[in-house]
C-alpha cells in the first residue's frame, strides 16, 4: 500500500500508474523498480575466499579431516537464529580444506 507523497491519500494503480485520486499526484512503476532493484545491488555481507585473511585470523591447533595437518585458521558466525551458538569455521593452513563445527 503507497500514500500520496501531497495529500497522503492512499494511491491506486491504474494502468501501471500510481495516481491519487483526490490530488492527482502520479507515481510511475517503472521509476520504482528501477530504485528498488538498485538497492538490492549493495551487499554488505563479505565471505572470506581461500587466501584472503589469513594472516589476520586467529589459529588453531587441530587435526585436519582431508591432510592431517595438525593447523588451522579459524572465524565464527551466527548462522542459525539468536538463541542458538554460533558456528565454527576452521580452514586447514596446509590444504585450505574448510569445515565446520555447530557446537
Amino acid at each position: 500500500m503507497k500514500f500520496c507523497a501531497r495529500c497522503q491519500s492512499r494511491l491506486r494503480r491504474i494502468e501501471g500508474v500510481m495516481i491519487c485520486p483526490q490530488c492527482k499526484y502520479s507515481e510511475d512503476d517503472a521509476v520504482r523498480a528501477h530504485t528498488a532493484e538498485s538497492a538490492e545491488e549493495v551487499s554488505e555481507f563479505n565471505v572470506l575466499s581461500e587466501d584472503e585473511g589469513r594472516e589476520m585470523l586467529p589459529t588453531i591447533k587441530i587435526d585436519c579431516p582431508r591432510c592431517e595437518n595438525n593447523e588451522a585458521v579459524w572465524w565464527m558466525l551466527q548462522t542459525r537464529s539468536a538463541d542458538e551458538p554460533t558456528t565454527q569455521f576452521y580452514r586447514c593452513s596446509k590444504c585450505s580444506h574448510t569445515w565446520r563445527d555447530y557446537s
